[in-house]
């Protein structure tokens, strides 16, 4: 039987959710019938890089210096000219492209290729209200120009497909809604002593800690996160706060931490791959993302049996269920969230039970395998539709 080739161009690969669902979907897609690739620019930075990942998974891997993120028409035109190529040279049933630049251009490579089926993944629009509104307009202009030949957009949350319907990003039918999921088994066992993993971080044994695996971006907002921190400490002094990962504002964090005065409180524990077990060092998951899809961190922090206190940003709340499995709060709300927490350090019963109810949501929704068979029914079933054999 001829297995189905598919391509998936992503613009970087480095420690993110977008990548990492992507890596997971190519190496836990049928290799009984489907024969994934990955395309992807060179591009890294202080967030780490998961080309290493990707290689030791033996995932067939293209890199192409001239997929960048940011808008550089030269090298955007030299990217869809080698994807072109590319396509033209392997032929793929499919093209599956990822995050918002990369799947423009993929898309219209695609096209340009004549490949059968063309995907996009909506991890997130490109386009949010902290940019420039003539960023905006360029990303949705673009986005509205492409839909058209797109077979079918993925949306991670039922959010991210209200708000294309809102900006004319073609129609209802265009999308499917698939959550980006995780591997339950990586979080619900862990590898290490969560005690002596506080040793070796400096944490006390008996200061609860809250804590946050993100990027140290704009996005992610850390700043808020060094805020909160003040804030809760207010009414918990012992209280300790962990952030796991990096990024460009490193700097700007570290200033207000020291600003502050919480450099014995935050412990910014870099870039680090034992994330299941860094989760089971905290009482207390927190998220201050000023946008967002749907992350994939908070259903890996409910499955290590952690209350959750995010933002109530876009696929959050397709998570969260206010005050049942987890508390959501008004971006920038600091007081409120920092109220939150404070509660949920202070009432025991109240923790257990928002923990409980978040891991079962978790358990229940969450599941990558689940996932890679609607992605595969999903590629069937456009298959199907332009006569190309799928199913065995």
């Amino acid at each position: 039987m001829i297995k189905i080739k598919v391509i998936n161009p992503i613009t970087r690969l480095i420690l993110g959710g977008a990548q990492e669902t992507v890596i997971e979907t190519c190496a836990y897609l049928n290799k009984d019938r489907f024969a994934p690739q990955i395309v992807a620019g060179l591009q890294t930075g202080p967030e780490g890089e998961l080309i290493t990942d990707v290689k030791k998974r033996q995932i067939p891997l293209t890199l192409i210096p001239e997929l960048v993120r940011e808008i550089n028409p030269v090298k955007d035109v030299r990217a869809t000219w080698k994807l072109v190529k590319l396509f033209q040279r392997e032929q793929p049933h499919i093209v599956h492209t990822h995050s918002s630049k990369t799947g423009i251009i993929g898309r219209w490579a695609a096209r340009l290729a004549k490949v059968p089926v063309i995907v996009h993944t909506v991890h997130g629009w490109g386009h949010h209200p902290y940019q420039h509104p003539l960023v905006q307009k360029i990303y949705i202009f673009a986005e509205r120009k492409t839909v058209p030949f797109t077979d079918k957009l993925i949306a991670v949350s039922s959010v991210n497909v209200d708000k294309g319907l809102k900006d004319h990003i073609g129609t209802r039918e265009k999308y499917r809604v698939i959550h980006s999921s995780i591997n339950l088994d990586d979080f619900s066992r862990p590898q290490a002593d969560p005690a002596s993993l506080r040793a070796v971080l400096g944490i006390a044994a008996g200061s609860p800690v809250v804590g946050t695996v993100s990027r140290l971006s704009r996005q992610k907002n850390p700043l808020d996160f060094v805020r909160l921190a003040a804030q809760v400490k207010k009414n918990i002094p012992a209280v300790k706060f962990l952030f796991v990962g990096d990024g460009p504002l490193r700097a700007e964090t570290e200033a207000l931490i020291r600003e502050l005065h919480l450099e014995q409180d935050i412990i910014l524990a870099g870039l680090r791959m034992d994330v299941p077990d860094l989760l089971r060092v905290m009482d207390i998951f927190t998220l201050t993302s000023l946008w967002e899809g749907l992350p994939r961190v908070i259903p890996q922090a409910m499955v290590a049996g952690l209350p959750v206190v995010a933002n109530n940003v876009d696929g959050n709340a397709e998570i969260i269920r206010d005050g049942i499995n987890g508390f959501l709060t008004p971006p920038g709300n600091i007081a409120l969230m920092a109220e939150r927490i404070v509660r949920l350090l202070e009432d025991r019963p109240l923790n257990e039970a928002i923990a409980r109810k978040g891991r079962e949501t978790a358990l229940r929704e969450f599941s990558l395998q689940d996932m890679v068979k609607k992605i595969e029914t999903l590629y069937d079933d456009l298959l199907g539709l332009k006569g190309i054999p799928g199913r065995p």
